[in-house]
C-alpha cells in the first residue's frame, strides 16, 4: 500500500506545474476554455493609446438596374417663388430606396374533371397538371425555404412553422415540415451517389470526422473534400472502416487528415495538418521547453508561409524550399531534447517524420486541413443549437444537404440555389 502511495504521489508531482490544456495548446475546441476566450488563461490585448486615423466615408453603393426610377423635378424656385423649367435643371443627388414588399403565398386551385363514358360506362377523370401533381400541397418553393433554413440556419420545427405564419401568412404544422424533409430521401441519396462516385475518382483527398448526436447516441459525422466534392456520412464508427465503406478499393494519389489513427495509411502519400501540429508544440513550448519545440515552431510557420507562396513560385525554387525544409527538421531531430515536453514532442516527430512536408513537392495539396474544418464547422453549430437527431432518416438527410451545398459553394453556388435545384430535381455535381 505505502508503495502505491508512494508512486501515486510521484504521479501527482510530476503533474504540478504542467499548463493546462486549451485550444490554443491541444485540439480541444474554444468553447472548453475555461474563461470561454480562445486561449484559456490568456488575456485579451490591451488597446493602445493612440487614435486611429480618420479613413474617408463609404456609402453603399447604387444598384445597378434599379426595378423603378422616381425623377422629382422643382417645380418653383424655393427661394424667389419664380416657376423653373425642367430644362434648367440637372440631377443633384441620386440614391436608392430599398425595401421588400409583402410576401403572401401563391395558391393555386386545381380542378380535375370527370365523368362516365357514355359508351362504356367506366369513369374517367382529368390529369394533374406537371407541375401540380396530386399529394402535398405544400410547392417545391415552400419545400426549398424550410429546408435551407433548418439546415443552413438551425431553425427549429416549431420556430419554422411560427416564421412561416407570421412572415407569409402560411400556416403549417410541424409535422407537415418533417413529411417534406422526408420527401427529399430520394433525391439526396441519388445526389450523394453522384458526389460519390466524383470522390472516389479524386487524386487528393481531405477528411475529416467529428461526434455527432443521433437518437441520444454518439456517431461520427465524417467528411470528405476534394476539389470539385464534397461528401459528408454520419456513422455510429469512427473506425477506419466508414472510410472503406464509402471510397471501397480507391486508393488517392495523396491524403490529408490529422493524426487520428483512424486516417492513417488510406493514400499513396499522407499530408498531416500543420495546424493540429503546431498546437502540439505550442503545449511543449508552454510546459517549458525552450529548446527544440520554439525551432520546429518557426520551422513551420516558415513552411506554411512557403505553401502559401506556391501559385508565384517556380518549381525549381519550390524544390529547393523542399529540401530545405527536409534538412532542418533533419538536424533538428538529430539534436537530443533535454526536456521532457521536448523529447516527447522529438518522439512524435519522429514518428509522423515523411508526413510534414508533401504539400512542399505537390502544388494540389495543402499544408493545413482547414477546408475541412470549415466545410464542417456549421454541423457542429447545428449540433450545439438542436442537440442532435431525433432519428436516423434526419441524421441522413442532413448529411445528404451538407454534401450537396458544400458541392455547389465549390462552383460558386449558394446553398439556397442548390436546395431549389435538388426540389426541383435539377443538381448535378460539377
Amino acid at each position: 500500500m505505502i508503495e502505491r502511495l508512494a508512486a501515486r504521489v510521484e504521479e501527482l508531482e510530476a503533474l504540478v506545474g504542467k499548463p493546462r490544456k486549451t485550444s490554443s495548446n491541444s485540439h480541444l475546441p474554444p468553447s472548453k476554455d475555461s474563461s470561454g476566450r480562445k486561449g484559456g488563461d490568456k488575456k485579451p490585448p490591451k488597446k493602445s493609446g493612440k487614435t486611429r486615423s480618420s479613413r474617408p466615408g463609404v456609402a453603399r453603393p447604387l444598384t445597378e438596374t434599379p426595378d423603378k426610377t422616381e425623377r422629382r423635378i422643382v417645380e418653383v424656385c424655393p427661394h424667389c417663388a419664380k416657376a423653373v423649367g425642367e430644362r434648367h435643371q440637372v440631377c443633384r443627388h441620386r440614391y436608392d430606396h430599398i425595401d421588400l414588399p409583402s410576401i403572401r403565398p401563391v395558391v393555386t386551385r386545381v380542378e380535375l374533371f370527370g365523368g362516365r363514358c357514355p359508351a362504356c360506362r367506366r369513369r374517367f377523370r382529368a390529369q394533374a397538371p406537371a407541375d401540380h401533381p396530386v399529394g402535398t400541397p405544400f410547392g417545391p418553393g415552400i419545400q426549398a425555404l424550410l429546408t435551407y433554413l433548418h439546415h443552413s440556419h438551425h431553425v427549429s420545427f416549431e420556430r419554422l412553422a411560427r416564421m412561416l405564419k407570421e412572415l407569409f401568412g402560411l400556416k403549417i404544422s410541424e409535422g407537415a415540415i418533417a413529411n417534406a424533409f422526408r420527401r427529399l430521401q430520394t433525391s439526396l441519396t441519388a445526389a450523394c451517389a453522384a458526389i460519390k462516385t466524383r470522390i472516389m475518382q479524386a487524386a487528393v483527398i481531405a477528411s475529416d470526422e467529428t461526434t455527432a448526436r443521433v437518437e441520444g447516441k454518439t456517431h461520427w459525422q465524417w467528411v470528405f473534400v476534394t476539389d470539385t466534392a464534397v461528401l459528408h456520412d454520419i456513422k455510429p464508427s469512427r473506425a477506419r472502416a466508414v472510410v472503406t465503406s464509402v471510397l471501397g478499393l480507391h486508393r488517392p494519389e495523396v491524403w490529408i487528415s490529422d493524426r487520428y489513427a483512424g486516417q492513417q495509411d488510406l493514400g499513396q502519400v499522407h499530408q498531416v495538418c500543420l495546424a493540429h501540429v503546431l498546437r502540439d508544440v505550442q503545449y511543449a513550448i508552454d510546459c517549458g521547453d525552450t529548446v527544440f519545440a520554439p525551432r520546429i515552431r518557426d520551422l513551420l510557420r516558415w513552411t506554411i508561409r512557403i505553401g502559401k507562396r506556391k501559385p508565384r513560385l517556380k518549381d525549381t525554387t519550390l524544390a529547393t524550399y523542399a529540401g530545405r525544409a527536409e534538412h532542418r527538421l533533419d538536424v533538428l531531430l538529430s539534436v537530443p531534447a533535454a526536456h521532457p515536453a521536448g523529447r516527447t514532442l522529438q518522439h512524435q516527430i519522429k514518428a509522423w517524420r515523411g508526413k510534414f512536408f508533401v504539400f512542399l513537392a505537390d502544388r494540389r495539396v495543402p499544408s493545413t486541413n482547414n477546408i475541412c474544418e470549415r466545410e464542417i464547422r456549421p454541423s457542429v453549430v447545428f449540433r450545439k443549437v438542436t442537440n442532435g437527431f431525433r432519428s436516423a432518416w434526419g441524421a441522413q438527410i442532413h448529411a445528404g444537404y451538407r454534401s450537396i451545398t458544400g458541392t455547389a459553394r465549390l462552383s460558386g453556388a449558394s446553398d439556397y440555389d442548390a436546395v431549389c435545384d435538388l426540389v426541383r430535381e435539377k443538381f448535378a455535381p460539377t
